[in-house]
């Protein structure tokens, strides 16, 4: 925004980024409640090998992206008299990014657990692939690429 000045910035910079953690963090976790829960389901014991090391990714990347996901409050807390605002944005910004990819190989890895429990491996397969597909445009390439366009624009 045009007139603020470095602190302002990097003030609505962190508020923006704290309630952008709130609104992704409670999908990862109620993904990783619904993880934790599948061994102990009654259909669990019938998942082949392929299926118990999909659960197992999807079980590390959901805890990874989670925790990641919850980093930048407590790095924020942690940091919170010491200064150096612009640096806690900064890291979590990159904690961010990194815990929505862990959470998007999640995601895919869970959709593939499923299929193939429903409906069997060739089903899995293709939906995971759409689906992760679907990630990679709408969360990254998307944006990236109306990012390049708008600043095309603004040189104009």
């Amino acid at each position: 925004m045009s007139g603020e000045s470095d602190k302002e910035r990097t003030d609505r910079q962190l508020l923006e980024l704290l309630n952008e953690l709130r609104v992704a963090l409670p999908g990862a976790q109620v993904l990783l409640g619904f993880l934790l829960t599948v061994p102990f389901a009654t259909r669990f014991g019938r998942v082949d090998h392929a299926g118990r090391i999909a659960l197992f990714a999807c079980l590390l990347s959901t805890v990874g992206g989670t925790l990641l996901l919850m980093a930048p409050p407590v790095y924020h807390r942690l940091r919170w008299d010491l200064g150096g605002k612009a640096d806690v944005v900064r890291i979590a910004h990159r904690l961010f990014l990194a815990g929505t990819s862990l959470l998007g190989i999640g995601i895919t890895a869970s959709v593939f657990l499923v299929g193939d429990v429903l409906f069997g491996t060739a089903a899995a397969v293709a939906s995971t692939t759409a689906v992760g597909l679907l990630i990679v445009a709408i969360w990254y390439a998307f944006p990236l690429l109306r990012g390049r366009r708008s600043e095309i624009r603004h040189e104009e």
